[in-house]
């Protein structure tokens, strides 16, 4: 298994670099599976204490996430919009940063070691086409920075879709 990247710096100057390495990692290439998988990959290696990042994606005319792109143990493959922290993401989209997984209601525990998690829409001409979700063993993981970041790097993908 690879050891994580470690970047030096404040929370904020990794997020940078982050973001700067995810855009020239993408740039140019509009092949959107491509792009969620390097930027999983990327992820995984820079952030600490995950346990699960990748991506669902709507599939086609169903009200239903199917799995794509990640790193991390298998996956539930289908999440319904409405059921668990991706389905209501999806449902409603809008980002979900759960300090505490085991008290949202309806909650789907793919892997039981996760106790927070956060979930970004992935958008494209204003309709959902899937979701970032990351999966953390600690509880209250992620803060407004990471949902900010995580967000501008959602932004960065959603520009290469054509």
């Amino acid at each position: 298994m690879f050891q994580k990247v470690e970047y030096s710096g404040t929370k904020e100057q990794q997020y940078n670099t982050l973001t700067a390495q995810v855009k020239a990692l993408i740039d140019g290439e509009h092949n959107l599976i491509a792009n969620l998988a390097n930027t999983s990959a990327l992820l995984n290696q820079f952030l600490h204490q995950i346990n699960w990042v990748g991506f669902y994606l709507k599939d086609g005319d169903r009200n239903e996430l199917v799995l794509g792109p990640f790193v991390g143990l298998p996956a539930c493959v289908r999440i319904p919009y409405g059921k668990g922290v991706c389905g209501t993401s999806a449902q409603t989209k809008t980002v979900q940063r759960i300090d505490n997984v085991h008290d949202f209601p309806g909650h789907i525990a793919c892997d039981a070691a996760s106790n927070s998690e956060i979930v970004i829409p992935l958008m494209h001409n204003g309709e959902l086409i899937g979701v970032l979700d990351i999966d953390s063993p600690e509880f209250n993981r992620f803060d407004e920075m990471d949902q900010k970041y995580l967000q501008a790097i959602v932004n960065l993908i959603e520009e290469t879709i054509r």
